[in-house]
């Protein structure tokens, strides 16, 4: 099976896209053409796919993007088995070309909640957007297959689809957690608590516990980042690829989950958790519905109140204090999301809808 992946929203080394999904169809012997901005994030394609450079759609820059991918999808439709596609401005790409192969559709957010999040969009534009965002997700229902990130999503949508989770690769073994390191591995934004994260690391710098962030940063939250780097505060590694970012997690105290009340978080599993659980470190999460049911059942963290940076503080310090409860919880987390929340155990269903979809069966 040939199989053309395309996204322009998204970094060509999410973790999602390409270390789970496109590293699935590949080792499962199938060819991949992966067609993503690669020139405009400055990353070479992997060897072990066929790299297509398209333009990136960011902010209200768009459209270019949304062009060329259509362009490309028309080129490839006869030398593909299938089209999986990750962005809803993909929809606009595939829609309307005749004797195209099947084409999937990975869900993987809420679009409509997510547009409250987008302060390049105008507020008064967000109502018709979510409704657009609505009817699109209707149309794409029916016209091509979907796949969904997480079992709240099923709400949206008239039919059942295959829920495709975002787990994680969990190493045969892990470090023990430490004493002096927290981290927090993903994108950073206000919503998602940059600003928490940089109070907490201003709180424990007397005590000698240093914050590492990893992750890419939005324009609004870069300036701030580049300050704390200059006043010693904490260390920002901007975006690294999964699978180097991964290796940070081993050996921290804890790892950092500090989402704000949105709407589009409330009914989202955090990957960051279930990877830091999957290295052996506590969690540390403020109070998103699914982050608290996950972190509770295997008792692997710490529920702190919404933007409270001193209450993050007082849990890091709790656990540094305490090595026997420190290590329990990694240990339990370990031993959760090596039995729960391993990406193979997913990667098999995955790879074996997609097979069938390019097959022609339901």
């Amino acid at each position: 099976m040939h199989v053309l992946v395309m996204t322009v929203v998204h970094n060509p080394e999410d973790a999602r896209i390409l270390h789970r999904q496109i590293r699935a169809l590949v080792d499962a012997g199938h060819e991949v053409t992966y067609a993503a901005s690669f020139t405009a994030h400055g990353i070479v394609p992997r060897p072990w796919v066929t790299g297509v450079d398209l333009p990136r759609a960011a902010q209200r820059k768009r459209v270019a993007a949304v062009w060329a991918a259509r362009r490309l999808f028309k080129r490839m439709r006869d030398k593909v088995d299938l089209v999986l596609i990750h962005d809803p401005e993909l929809l606009f790409a595939v829609w309307g070309v005749r004797n195209s192969p099947p084409i999937v559709w990975d869900v993987h957010e809420d679009t409509p909640a997510t547009l409250s999040l987008k302060p390049w969009l105008p507020s008064m534009l967000r109502p018709p957007a979510r409704f657009l965002a609505r009817m699109l997700e209707g149309m794409a229902e029916r016209r091509m297959h979907l796949l969904l990130a997480e079992t709240a999503y099923a709400g949206r949508f008239k039919d059942a689809h295959l829920i495709v989770p975002n787990e994680t690769w969990v190493p045969d073994s892990v470090t023990p957690p430490g004493d002096d390191r927290v981290v927090y591995l993903g994108w950073l934004s206000r919503a998602r608590g940059v600003m928490e994260a940089i109070e907490v690391a201003r709180l424990l710098q007397p005590y000698r516990v240093a914050v590492e962030l990893i992750g890419y940063a939005d324009p609004q939250s870069r300036p701030v980042l580049n300050q704390a780097v200059t006043e010693g505060l904490l260390e920002w590694r901007d975006f690294m690829p999964n699978d180097e970012a991964l290796k940070r997690l081993d050996g921290a105290l804890a790892g950092l989950s500090l989402l704000h009340d949105e709407p589009n978080y409330r009914h989202s599993m955090p990957t960051k958790i279930v990877e830091y659980m999957a290295h052996g470190i506590p969690v540390i999460t403020t109070p998103s519905p699914r982050a608290v049911e996950l972190v509770e059942r295997y008792e692997s963290g710490v529920v702190v109140p919404w933007e409270d940076p001193k209450a993050v503080a007082q849990a890091v310090l709790t656990l540094r204090d305490d090595v026997r409860e420190r290590r329990a919880q990694g240990a339990r987390g370990y031993a959760a999301a090596r039995g729960n929340h391993h990406w193979p155990n997913s990667a098999k269903r995955f790879v074996a809808q997609l097979e069938a979809w390019a097959a022609g069966l339901r």
